[in-house]
């Protein structure tokens, strides 16, 4: 077991950023460009998933506990989104995303989470965790070093779930959500259950990590190489992607702690790994199941082996404020990257309520 580690604390949120295209203004925006009257916001252009293949925009700022690498596209002063990778995935799967909504004006962030990446640990000394709520923290950290008071968060698998916890513990920042697969705040309690069997296959992975073969196999390139395309070819069974795809995200996993942080994030969810002090009472109020009171739009992928049944039956009554909720049909676990103009459809919409 992962045993719980104490640290200094590291440098507090940096107001420069160094960047690899210069910073543009960092404003405080929160208004949508379009009238926020409830109806259906503008119909987007379809882009085909692969359209495009980068951004043009990678900075760098100081935000917390971390070096944040981001891309960046639309106008400086534009309304914010914050668009939220999951595992094992990276900021390209906004690629074809973030073009549609700075098109529509938005201003797009897309934050590289801990361990991924660009972004670094500013100190060697600070335990590498990843625990829900400390990735949650380093999007407040981002958005205040950005001087953002408030942004659309939108996200799927680790992104879903940091942004289903600023919008519970923090709805003051979120002025609406996107959230594929719902509400998924982990429990860790109810994680330690055993679950039918089938579920417990689709999570072959997380129980392959609380080994120590697992644990190697994440440390070593090939294989932690050839581990995430399997993930990739079994959760997205209906999307073509091609090596090239695969292979501008896979550089994200070069990041120096990513063995360490995607191990730490799967052992502490059933239980097994010790998370910090610093972050329990976040953890306390997150085991309560608050809920989610701004506008919010759910997605569900059909062929994502993690969408629960029910067409967001499960957890509907964990959003108590403006809500739909949309099932994409053919469409696997990596939703914005398979999907790109539904996502960014949803966000444009849910800006609207």
């Amino acid at each position: 077991m992962i045993t719980r580690r104490m640290f200094h604390k590291a440098a507090g949120l940096g107001a420069g950023a160094a960047t690899l295209a210069g910073l543009q203004g960092i404003p405080s925006a929160s208004a949508a460009p379009y009238p926020a009257d409830g109806t259906p916001g503008p119909a987007l252009p379809t882009v085909a998933p692969g359209t495009h293949t980068s951004f043009t925009q990678l900075k760098h700022i100081r935000a917390g506990l971390l070096n944040v690498g981001y891309a960046e596209a639309g106008p400086a002063h534009g309304p914010v989104v914050i668009c939220l990778h999951g595992w094992p995935y990276d900021i390209h799967s906004y690629v074809d995303v973030a073009p549609l909504l700075a098109d529509r004006g938005y201003r797009v962030i897309v934050p590289y989470l801990r361990g991924h990446g660009t972004t670094r640990f500013l100190s060697a000394r600070t335990f590498r965790n990843a625990q829900q709520s400390a990735i949650a923290l380093d999007i407040i950290a981002l958005m205040d070093a950005l001087k953002i008071e408030k942004a659309v968060l939108a996200g799927f698998d680790w992104g879903s779930r940091t942004a289903d916890i600023i919008a519970a513990l923090w709805p003051e920042r979120v002025k609406a959500l996107v959230s594929v697969s719902g509400y998924v705040v982990t429990n860790v309690e109810a994680q330690k259950k055993p679950q039918p069997a089938a579920t417990e296959h689709t999570w072959w992975y997380q129980w392959y990590f609380a080994t120590e073969r697992g644990r190697l196999a994440m440390e070593d390139q090939k294989d932690r190489h050839d581990l995430c395309r399997f993930v990739w070819d079994t959760v997205s069974p209906t999307w073509h992607f091609d090596d090239a795809t695969f292979e501008r995200t896979a550089a994200a996993f070069d990041n120096p702690d990513y063995a360490a942080i995607v191990i730490h994030n799967y052992r502490w969810r059933i239980g097994i790994a010790d998370g910090e002090r610093r972050y329990d009472r976040y953890e306390k109020r997150l085991a309560t199941r608050p809920v989610i009171e701004v506008p919010t739009i759910t997605l569900d992928a059909e062929r994502d082996p993690f969408t629960p049944p029910g067409d967001g039956a499960s957890y509907r009554d964990r959003f108590t404020g403006r809500y739909e909720h949309r099932t994409l049909s053919g469409i696997g676990h990596n939703l914005p990257q398979e999907a790109p103009t539904a996502f960014a459809q949803a966000v444009v919409d849910v800006d609207r309520f």
